[in-house]
């Protein structure tokens, strides 16, 4: 088993997988002008979905929408403002806003330009299950080396301030719960837009390259974070790329992020705060 992994991760079998994807990518239904008019309007959605997204999603905007809301139906402007800070739910309705704008992003204005651009379903955009269970062993390889990173670096004091980003996650399991389904949708719109969306919409004009098209994108929404994440962000991309083209699913990725996530929020609440004792906050 461990001699035919060595193998199997070869530089020379890398480069024939790639080989292999791209000779699957053309498709002789499509012809290249339509293809690369194709791609680049693609490209052209997802600087503006990207754009939307980084500039929107802040809760600053969000308290902004609000003020700007109050004003509008002839209340005071931090009448809602106030009126969210009272029921003890702020940070995590301003986390709804966040995961908002990352499904409209990600997910609504793709599938419009899917329907109405290309006139296409989007199921075929790695929304099955395809061949994910042939996969497996290469999502389990991305994902157990870093659920040990995660365990070692729990106990810096640094990572377990930082985690939860909902910082009230312990204050009760619906806080916790509630934090979750947020930040896991955000990660299911994430995967397909970049190994669903980008990847079968570029794959007809750049073949098995749309991957390394889609880990630009993918690295930069990582620059906010620390440098040593970005930079793995280009080899996670890399691998989940080339899996999700493999398998025609997006789900494995899916599974990886949140598998880090909930390990990542998890350790950091057992190394600090200690997990949720109640069920309501109040």
């Amino acid at each position: 088993m461990t001699s035919s992994l060595i193998r199997a991760l070869h530089p020379r079998r890398f480069l024939e997988v790639l080989e292999k994807i791209d000779r699957q990518s053309h498709d002789p239904q499509i012809s290249r002008e339509k293809a690369q008019r194709q791609a680049a309007l693609t490209l052209l959605v997802v600087a503006i979905c990207l754009l939307i997204i980084h500039y929107m999603k802040f809760n600053l905007v969000f308290k902004a929408a609000l003020r700007w809301t109050s004003g509008a139906i002839g209340l005071p402007p931090d009448f809602l403002i106030n009126a969210l800070a009272s029921t003890g739910f702020e940070d995590l309705i301003g986390d709804l806003w966040w995961g908002l704008w990352h499904l409209i992003g990600y997910v609504l204005i793709p599938f419009l330009f899917i329907r109405f651009g290309l006139g296409r379903r989007i199921a075929d955009f790695g929304l099955g299950l395809g061949d994910v269970r042939q996969h497996l062993k290469w999502y389990l390889v991305l994902l157990t080396p870093i659920l040990v990173f995660v365990v070692l670096v729990s106990f810096r004091d640094d990572f377990s301030t930082h985690y939860p980003f909902y910082h009230l996650a312990s204050r009760s399991w619906f806080d916790l719960l509630a934090w979750e389904l947020i930040y896991l949708s955000q990660f299911v719109f994430l995967e397909f837009f970049f190994r669903g969306f980008i990847l079968q919409s570029l794959k007809p004009a750049f073949g098995v390259n749309a991957i390394f098209v889609m880990c630009i994108p993918y690295l930069m929404i990582h620059f906010p974070k620390p440098w040593l994440e970005a930079t793995g962000a280009i080899l996670f991309g890399l691998f989940l790329g080339v899996l999700a083209m493999r398998s025609r699913s997006i789900w494995g990725g899916v599974a990886v992020h949140a598998g880090v996530a909930v390990s990542m929020d998890i350790a950091a609440l057992v190394q600090t705060r200690g997990l949720p004792v109640k069920w309501w906050p109040f």
